[in-house]
C-alpha cells in the first residue's frame, strides 16, 4: 500500500509573523521578528523585564499593530489572550466575565442567565425575547459551551467578582479565554496570584489544551512542564529552540560563548585596522581605498552592535549576629475574626536557618510572618523573639512604595548619595546595580512594570543592613535572570532568611526546610526543599472554592464529582489464612530490617539538612535525594508487610 505524501507543514500553520518592527522611541522592542506557530505548538516567550515579552503578546493578538513588517492569520483561526493584569474586582458575576468571551452572544447569555434567575419575579416578557434572540445566533450550544467551562474550573457562576480572591479571579480570566474553544491561547504570567495547588491544576489544564500555546512565566517548573518550544527575546532580535526549558539553557550557553567569541574577533580586527589608518605620511599615500572602506564597515558594525543588558548586581548588607534564637513560639494560638490561624502550636526558629513557608491561599501564611516578627500578638501562647535582630521586610503588596513618587524619592528619600554596605555610593549608581537606567529612575512607580516595582522593592530592602531577611513572594513578575541572581544573594547571606513563596523551583534552590500550613491551624515542619517534601508523599490541598459553605477542601488535580471509594468493613474482609514458614521466617527478620532502614534514614535526613548539602554536586545532590526517596517508600512498605503478618498471627 502506497503512503500519502507528508502533510506539507504551511497547512497547519496558524499564525506568523515576518520581518516585524517595534519601537517605542530608541528603545528597540521587535526588530524584524519571524516567528511561526503551528497546531501542537507550546512555546515559552522568554527575556528580561522590559524586553517587549507583552508587547510581542500583543502584536500576535492583533491588538498592537507592529511599525512594520507582517502579521498573518489563518482564516477561521480564533484567538485568545490572558492578560497579566487580573480582572477588576466589581460587581460582574462569574457568570458575566466568562460568557464575555463570546462576544455579542456573551451578551445575550448574560441577560437570558440573569432573567433567569430572577424566577417568579422575571419579566417573562424579557426572557421570550431573549430566548428567541439566542435561538438565532445559536446561543443554546455556546451557553453549553459556557457551563462547561464553569464546570470545569469549579467557577462559582452567580457569585461577584468583589468577593472572589486574586487566585479565583486569575481562573475567571482563564475561564474567559477557554470559553471562546480558540485556537490560539496567549498566556502572559498566569501563575501570577496562584497558590501551589491551584499552579498544579493549571499545569494539568494547560496540558489537556489542544491547540498552539504562547506562555510567558517566571515559573522555571511550570515552564519545563507545559513547553516544547522556547523563544527568547534578547534586544530585538527573537532566536528560538525546539525543546524544553532545561535543553535551552545549554543550547544559550553555548550561543552567549560563540557570540562573545565572534565579538571578540571583531574587536581586534577593528583595533589592528584602526591603528593601519593611524599610520605615517607614507603609508596614507599608498593605503588600499578598498581597506579604507572595509573599516568604516567595521566601524558601522560596532556602533551597530547592541551590547547585552547588564546583569544585576545587587547585594544584601550584612548587620551584626544577634542571638541564637530569632523566635520561640510556644503554645500559640491566633484567631482572625472567626477563622482558626494557629491552634496552640511551638516552634523555634534559629539563627541561619532559611525556612521556606507554604500553604493554600488563605492558609495564614502571611500571619505567621506577622506573629514571628510582632506585627501581631497571639490570643494565648508564649513568644520569645531573640537579641539584636535587625529584620529586612518585603511584602508582597509592595506597599513601602508610593506610586506616585520616582525611584530617587522612594528608595533614596531624594538624595543624590547614599550609604550602601558602610560606603557612599551615589544614588544613580546604586539603582544601576537594579537594571534601572537614568531615564526610567525618574519615572513615578505606578508608570513602572510589575518586575521593576519588584526590583524596585528589593533595591528599597537591601539598603537596610540586617540579619534577618523576610521575603514574602519576591518572586511575583521578576525575569529568571534576576530570580537566578537572587538566589545566589540569598544563598551567601548569613543570616535568618524566612520566605513565603509559591515558587516551587526557587525554594528548592533557596531554602533548607520548610514550614507547612495546611489550613487546619497546625504548622508541619519539613526538612529540604519542596521537591524533598513531594518526593516524601507532601502536597497541598486546594483552597476551598468560593461558595462552599462546609470547608471541605479538595486535593488538587481531583476533578469535581469524583468520589473515593469506600473502605472495606471489617466484616466483608476475607479469612485470614495462618502464616506459611516462609512468612514466619519473614516475620522473624523484618523487626531487624526496618531498624537498619531507620537508621539509614536518620543518617540521610541529617546529610540532606546539612547547611551546605544544595551547594555540592548536582549529581550528588540528586542521588542522595532519590536515595532518600526510595528509602522511605521501601521503609513504609515494610513497616506495613509487617504490621499485616503480626495481624496474622494475633488472628
Amino acid at each position: 500500500m502506497q503512503r500519502p505524501p507528508p502533510l506539507d507543514p504551511r497547512l497547519m500553520e496558524l499564525l506568523r509573523l515576518d520581518q516585524a518592527s517595534l519601537a517605542f522611541g530608541t528603545h528597540v522592542l521587535l526588530d524584524q521578528v519571524d516567528l511561526t506557530l503551528r497546531k501542537g505548538d507550546r512555546l515559552g516567550l522568554l527575556g528580561r523585564n522590559g524586553a517587549g515579552k507583552t508587547s510581542l503578546l500583543k502584536v500576535l493578538a492583533g491588538e498592537q499593530e507592529p511599525d512594520a513588517g507582517n502579521r498573518w492569520l489563518r482564516p477561521g483561526t480564533r484567538l485568545a489572550r490572558l492578560s497579566q493584569a487580573l480582572p477588576p474586582g466589581d460587581a460582574v458575576t462569574v457568570y458575566d466575565a466568562v460568557a464575555s468571551g463570546l462576544a455579542e452572544v456573551g451578551e445575550l447569555l448574560s441577560r437570558y442567565h440573569r432573567l433567569a434567575q430572577a424566577g417568579a419575579g422575571a419579566d417573562l416578557e424579557a426572557l421570550a425575547v431573549a430566548q428567541q434572540n439566542l435561538e438565532a445566533a445559536d446561543g443554546w450550544r455556546l451557553q453549553q459551551r459556557v457551563e462547561t467551562v464553569l464546570s470545569r474550573l469549579e467557577l462559582p457562576a452567580d457569585q461577584a467578582l468583589a468577593d472572589l480572591s486574586g487566585g479565583w479571579r486569575r481562573r475567571v480570566a482563564l475561564g474567559r479565554a477557554l470559553v471562546g474553544e480558540p485556537d490560539i491561547l496567549l498566556l502572559d504570567e498566569p501563575t501570577n496570584h496562584l497558590d501551589i495547588p491551584a499552579i498544579a491544576w493549571l499545569e494539568a489544564q494547560v496540558a489537556q489544551y489542544g491547540g498552539a500555546l504562547v506562555l510567558i512565566t517566571h515559573d522555571r517548573r511550570f515552564l519545563q512542564a507545559t513547553v516544547n518550544r522556547i523563544a527568547e527575546l534578547d534586544r530585538g532580535h527573537l532566536s528560538t529552540w525546539d525543546g524544553d526549558y532545561r535543553g535551552f539553557l545549554a543550547h544559550r550557553e553555548q550561543e552567549a560563548a560563540a557570540e562573545a567569541r565572534a565579538d571578540a574577533r571583531q574587536d581586534r580586527k577593528l583595533a589592528e585596522e584602526e591603528a593601519w589608518i593611524r599610520q605615517g605620511i607614507k603609508a596614507r599615500r599608498t593605503r588600499n581605498e578598498g581597506r579604507v572602506r572595509a573599516l568604516q564597515q567595521l566601524r558601522r558594525e560596532r556602533a551597530e552592535r547592541r551590547a547585552a543588558v547588564g546583569r544585576a548586581s545587587f547585594s544584601i548588607g550584612e548587620a551584626e549576629a544577634g542571638g541564637r534564637i530569632v523566635a520561640e513560639l510556644r503554645d500559640v494560638t491566633l484567631h482572625r475574626g472567626e477563622r482558626l490561624i494557629l491552634d496552640h502550636q511551638s516552634l523555634i526558629i534559629q539563627r541561619g536557618d532559611r525556612i521556606g513557608i507554604v500553604g493554600a491561599n488563605g492558609a495564614g501564611k502571611s500571619t505567621l510572618v506577622k506573629v514571628i516578627l510582632g506585627e501581631l500578638e497571639p490570643d494565648s501562647g508564649v513568644i520569645q523573639r531573640g537579641t539584636r535582630l535587625e529584620v529586612a521586610y518585603a511584602d508582597q503588596l509592595r506597599s513601602e512604595l508610593d506610586p506616585e513618587k520616582n525611584l530617587i524619592d522612594n528608595i533614596c528619600a531624594g538624595r543624590e548619595f547614599i550609604e550602601v554596605n558602610g560606603r557612599r555610593k551615589h544614588a544613580i549608581s546604586y539603582l544601576g546595580d537594579f537594571l534601572f537606567t537614568p531615564e526610567r529612575i525618574r519615572t513615578p512607580v505606578k508608570a513602572l512594570s510589575g518586575g521593576e516595582q519588584n526590583r524596585a522593592v528589593l533595591a528599597r530592602l537591601f539598603l537596610r543592613p540586617a540579619n534577618v531577611l523576610v521575603l514574602d513572594e519576591p518572586t511575583n513578575d521578576l525575569d529568571i535572570e534576576t530570580l537566578e541572581l537572587l538566589e545566589e544573594i540569598l544563598l551567601a547571606f548569613e543570616g535568618t532568611v524566612l520566605l513565603v513563596s509559591h515558587d516551587r523551583a526557587f525554594m528548592d534552590n533557596v531554602v533548607t526546610s520548610l514550614l507547612v500550613l495546611p489550613g487546619d491551624g497546625t504548622i508541619d515542619e519539613q526538612a529540604g526543599g519542596y521537591s524533598n517534601w513531594e518526593a516524601r508523599g507532601g502536597g497541598l490541598l486546594a483552597a476551598r472554592a468560593p461558595g462552599n459553605d462546609s470547608g471541605e477542601t479538595r486535593p488538587a488535580g481531583d476533578a469535581p464529582g469524583e468520589t473515593t471509594a469506600p473502605a472495606a468493613s471489617p466484616t466483608s474482609r476475607p479469612a485470614q489464612k495462618k502464616l506459611s514458614y516462609r512468612e514466619q521466617r519473614e516475620l522473624a527478620e523484618l523487626p531487624a530490617r526496618i531498624e537498619d532502614l531507620e537508621a539509614r534514614q536518620g543518617e540521610l535526613e541529617a546529610l540532606t539538612t546539612a547547611p551546605d548539602f544544595y551547594q555540592g554536586d548536582a549529581e550528588a545532590v540528586q542521588a542522595t535525594l532519590a536515595e532518600f526517596s526510595e528509602l522511605q517508600a521501601t521503609l513504609e512498605a515494610a513497616v506495613e508487610r509487617w504490621a499485616e503478618l503480626e495481624a496474622r498471627t494475633d488472628g
